[in-house]
């Protein structure tokens, strides 16, 4: 056999073995990475908080802000971008390109030293997840099999996706939908071909083409993916030259900022959130959860707007504001505080205050529910009271110490806020019927069996009591606080969804009489010897209110509502230093009546349903019986069927007192002719 043949058969047999033992070395690398099974390609996400139009509100970010989105809500000019300059045959190698490994290698062996790299977009997402970015060959070899293991386990569509989700683009924002809201303030799904190649620029290097600290790195990088996306077809000629020279604004901000959007309601959030999710603070921390909240940015808005320009910046008094929905108890507005920067204590949730009058409504509904009646009427005057078996005395004064001297109906007293005419009602239905008559309304804090709880002494939340006044804007049903509406990991399942759920735990009658007596402290003919409590704000109001206000030393209140919403206020120190400037008393009001009508603006607002079992008839405010032509006021009022009056008014029945004091005169006699006495 000659020599040329010799080698030859040498060459064939060398050429075969390093196919067999490429093609062997391949079934191993596949084998193993199906055995090792599929890495975890988890990553800690930030959980976004949305308003309830879905615009993004709040974020966990932990100082690296991650969002999901799936491929398809990516635009396809970032992905040709990024894949043709980044890994051009990403959709044809099993996570290694071959080809580019050994242009690498010749480039470090001609270099003496690592200088170009060949990882494929599996290798970089496996670096990402797993690994350092030191350049040794004992990381390459590592990244090589991870990448494997990917490609093994998973599909081009779920690694393209991870990847894009997890690459840095600088300025601690991790993913293409964090790097778009923070660059251009637009999702993903929304940029157009020059936006997305300067992003696609900014992994190569991210401290170097940010946009942000050099703009002429970033161009210059811009313009090399462009001509690589003219070269492989992806875009034309012309559309190359019109995205250079396309003008960006950058705006180097996130959409959301920790903070900045209603922070006291996005710490209730929080809570709710781990609350539902059993105590998994991971999961909103790191699980890249999308929460759907209840705040409704233009009732937000509103608040803040008018407590600010409301309350004097040099001010010290404090505020707490809640805005609901009765039907859902759904938290549309929030405020725990003047400034959340200073002190980030939620005195909506968390202060405990004295209610003062606004606890009234809740004492009359029970005094409904016991046979009193809109026209009841009780004597108002100045009055001590006895109780603990005749051991104490409590002796409760009206404002100004103004009495009436004369007996009141109770809506009047509730209009005018007579505090002799609540602490009767207190005792006559015994101490234990409001403290139990608080629970029914939803409120835990604990009260007290005393007389002076009539007016309010007993210490509760704000959000408490506001939602207690819920109960009579929907009709006597259940209603409790809530925050989100729902939540979905970032795949977009379905984690949590709020049911609502109704129990009608008030009689609907009772409940809607009571609504309506609450409207009497906006009502001038209820005025007596004290005029109604919301006269001072009757002529800044547009709609038609039920609310009750509420004093004490060291607090103000104002709670009321229409069917759409609820709005309650609360003001004062956080200190016990007493409210004793005439201003600051009347915040609470003002504050109320301008969110009020701010937040219904854009609302078309109804009138309560009146329920089949209840009545209206007009009457007069001062006596509660029937109206007459002559009495000089008159309202309709509402009562329970059964309930209401059937007299007329006595007191102003003035045709009545005339006919009663006429005098029956006799006829004067004819005077007789002369003549006619003879006979």
């Amino acid at each position: 056999m000659s020599k040329k043949k010799i080698v030859g058969k040498v060459a064939i047999f060398i050429v075969c073995f390093s196919m067999m033992a490429f093609v062997l070395m391949v079934v191993g690398f596949w084998t193993y990475a199906k055995i090792a099974g599929a890495p975890n390609l988890s990553v800690g996400l930030t959980s976004v908080y949305f308003a309830d139009n879905g615009e993004p509100i709040g974020e966990t970010s932990n100082g690296q802000k991650r969002l999901w989105v799936k491929l398809d809500e990516i635009s396809p000019k970032f992905i040709d971008a990024i894949v043709t300059i980044e890994d051009q045959n990403f959709f044809e190698h099993s996570g290694i390109d071959i080809k580019r490994i050994g242009g690498a290698l010749l480039a470090d062996l001609k270099a003496g030293k690592k200088v170009q790299g060949a990882s494929t977009i599996s290798q970089q997402y496996a670096r990402t997840l797993f690994l350092s970015q030191e350049k040794t060959w004992n990381r390459k070899i590592q990244e090589a099999l991870y990448a494997l293991r990917i490609e093994a386990n998973y599909t081009k569509r779920e690694i393209l996706e991870g990847y894009l989700n997890t690459i840095y683009f600088g300025h601690g924002m991790y993913g293409i939908e964090a790097a778009s809201e923070f660059y251009f303030h637009k999702s993903a799904k929304e940029l157009d071909l020059a936006e997305a190649t300067i992003l696609a620029g900014i992994p190569k290097g991210p401290g170097i083409f940010s946009p942000l600290p050099s703009d002429k790195n970033a161009k210059t990088r811009q313009k090399i993916i462009l001509s690589e996306l003219v070269k492989v077809g992806k875009i034309k000629k012309a559309d190359s030259v019109a995205a250079f020279a396309q003008p960006l604004h950058y705006y180097g901000t996130g959409l959301t900022v920790k903070e900045s959007i209603a922070p006291y309601f996005q710490d209730e959030v929080k809570k709710e959130v781990i609350r539902i999710l059993a105590d998994r603070k991971d999961l909103l921390e790191h699980g890249g959860l999308r929460i759907y909240t209840t705040l409704n940015l233009d009732n937000q808005r509103a608040a803040e707007q008018v407590v600010k320009e409301t309350i004097p910046t040099q001010s010290e008094v404090q505020v707490a504001l809640i805005t609901m929905e009765p039907q859902t108890g759904e938290v549309k507005a929030m405020l725990g505080g003047r400034d959340y920067a200073v002190s980030p204590f939620n005195r909506a949730t968390q202060s405990l205050r004295q209610p003062g009058s606004t606890i009234k409504p809740l004492l009359y509904y029970a005094a409904l529910e016991n046979g009193f009646t809109p026209s009841t009427t009780m004597r108002s005057e100045e009055t001590q009271f006895t109780y603990d078996h005749g051991r104490a005395i409590y002796a409760p004064h009206n404002f100004n110490s103004h009495y009436a001297n004369k007996e009141i109906t109770m809506a009047q007293a509730l209009a005018i806020s007579d505090n002799i005419y609540a602490v009767k009602t207190h005792l006559f239905l015994g101490e234990e019927k409001l403290v139990n008559t608080s629970k029914l309304f939803g409120i835990s804090s604990e009260f007290n069996q005393v007389p002076s709880l009539a007016l309010g002494t007993s210490i509760v939340r704000p959000i408490e009591m506001t939602n207690a006044f819920n109960y009579f804007a929907n009709s006597g049903k259940k209603v409790s606080p809530t925050y989100v509406e729902k939540i979905t990991n970032y795949k977009g399942d379905v984690l949590y969804e709020k049911k609502d759920t109704t129990e009608q735990v008030l009689d609907s009658a009772r409940a809607f009489v009571m609504g309506q007596m609450m409207k009497g402290i906006f009502d001038a003919s209820l005025n007596g010897y004290a005029n109604v409590t919301g006269s001072s704000i009757i002529s800044k109001l547009t709609h038609d209110y039920a609310a009750k206000s509420g004093t004490t030393e060291t607090d103000s209140w104002m709670i009321g509502f229409t069917p759409e919403l609820t709005t309650g206020i609360w003001i004062g120190y956080d200190t016990e230093k007493k409210l004793e400037l005439w201003t600051e008393q009347k915040f609470a009001k003002s504050i109320w009546a301008a969110v009020m009508d701010k937040e219904l603006a854009a609302i078309p607002v109804s009138e309560m349903t009146v329920p089949e079992d209840v009545i209206g008839v007009t009457v007069d405010p001062e006596t509660g019986l029937l109206a007459n032509e002559d009495c000089p006021a008159s309202r309709l009022t509402y009562f329970t069927k059964g309930t209401e009056p059937v007299e007329s008014c006595y007191l102003h029945n003035h045709t009545e007192k005339k006919d009663t004091k006429k005098k029956t005169k006799k006829k004067p006699k004819k005077k007789e002719p002369w003549y006619k006495k003879l006979f």
